[in-house]
């Protein structure tokens, strides 16, 4: 890539994170889509493929962390590389099986690692290191991927499963995966920039000085857990429950999916926005906005009844506010705690979204199995939520001077 213009690398890096994102958070929300055909072909309960999805959510967030260090390190190419192959592999995988064992080992062991390389925290620290202005609206465009790509994605799966069946949905997951994988071995940047601050110093005898560093600062303790908080009602109860949920309300796969769609391509604007904003207004008041909107939308979901209508507007709502914290995360972890720990530090905060994420996606599933509806998991997203706004409301949108960073060693 040396002989391309920055702008031209920097919209490689943005373009290539976007396609990688919507395939990887497709290929997950594709269970949703099948679980209920799980259920009738293969006999498996709502609870069982809810635990895939939980025990999928716990490995992305134990390798979260290793992620986000290798590329403060080594750049994001290999990381993302590794994850796309680890993809690829379990999707042809859970195409080919038909024993429990083999879906989980296949979708919450091998897909899984996928999953938590092809993330947003590894996509964020790279367009933070590799992009010079508007970092903000960069990250929100790469990381609008992970949700915005979704809207062409998740509705192609949906026809391919009613025109053949929910196997070949894995099977063009597993090919298109194999296709970006090339994209980004050709032209994703190979090596990571040295980064401007004081952390930067990331050799392997300093990590544990780096823990240190990054978990006694006050600002991570309130990212870290505003971000689990985000992971439980958004990858959690909606990206596992929300395609479930409706059809328990009535609505057929297509009308579901589209529902879903919608709701991820004005997933694309709300981040896109919000990383717009990140960069010329006070951070902390708008992340703490998003999640106090996201609390109110619950409300709505749960009054959906058997209404299309009022389903397409909880999407419209829900989308503008919910991967919206990716962007003005990322860029208070950058400010408050330093780019040359931001891929550890972040992978921590989202590891910390995924064992939030999977608190969600296995309770969901397992009061389902119980009371037969999602009425408690939608009333405590509501006040987990607004929760998480308050909680956001106590950073300061500059960082104190004088922060101690970790110190260089030789």
């Amino acid at each position: 890539m040396a002989h391309l213009s920055q702008n031209h690398r920097s919209a490689l890096i943005i373009g290539l994170s976007f396609v990688a994102l919507a395939l990887t958070f497709s290929a997950r929300a594709t269970l949703g889509l099948v679980m209920p055909l799980l259920e009738q072909e293969l006999g498996w309960s709502r609870s069982f493929t809810s635990s895939a999805a939980a025990l999928a959510l716990l490995v992305m967030a134990g390798i979260a962390p290793f992620g986000g260090r290798l590329v403060d390190k080594q750049g994001a190419r290999a990381i993302v590389l590794i994850g796309l192959s680890a993809l690829a592999t379990g999707c042809f995988l859970i195409a080919a099986t038909t024993s429990p064992f083999a879906f989980f080992l296949a979708f919450s062991g091998i897909a899984a690692v996928g999953f938590g390389l092809v993330a947003t925290h590894v996509v964020s620290t790279a367009v933070e290191h590799e992009v010079t202005h508007n970092k903000g609206l960069a990250t929100g465009i790469a990381t609008s991927g992970s949700t915005g790509g979704q809207f062409v994605f998740v509705p192609l799966l949906a026809l391919l499963i009613s025109v053949y069946d929910w196997r070949m949905a894995f099977v063009a997951l597993g090919v298109c995966t194999l296709i970006i994988m090339f994209c980004v071995y050709r032209w994703f940047p190979g090596h990571a920039k040295s980064a401007p601050d004081a952390a930067a110093n990331t050799s392997q005898s300093n990590l544990w000085q780096h823990l240190r560093y990054i978990l006694k600062l006050p600002a991570f303790q309130i990212l870290f857990w505003s971000y689990f908080i985000c992971g439980y009602t958004t990858s959690g109860v909606i990206e596992t429950h929300f395609l479930p949920y409706a059809s328990y309300c009535g609505f057929g796969p297509v009308p579901s999916a589209t529902a879903y769609g919608l709701l991820s391509a004005i997933n694309l604007v709300g981040m896109i926005l919000a990383g717009w904003l990140s960069d010329r207004m006070n951070r902390p008041l708008l992340l703490g906005i998003i999640y106090l909107i996201r609390g109110v939308t619950f409300i709505i979901l749960i009054n959906v009844g058997t209404s299309f209508e009022t389903l397409i507007f909880f999407s419209i709502l829900f989308g503008l506010v919910d991967y919206s914290t990716v962007p003005v995360t990322a860029s208070l972890v950058a400010t408050h705690i330093g780019k040359g720990v931001m891929g550890l530090a972040f992978g921590l905060i989202s590891a910390g979204h995924q064992i939030g994420a999977a608190l969600g996606a296995y309770f969901g599933g397992l009061l389902y199995d119980i009371y037969a509806q999602y009425h408690w998991v939608w009333w405590s997203s509501v006040w987990l939520a607004v929760f998480a706004g308050i909680m956001v409301f106590l950073i300061r949108d500059t960082p104190k001077a004088g922060n101690p960073a970790p110190a260089k060693t030789s």
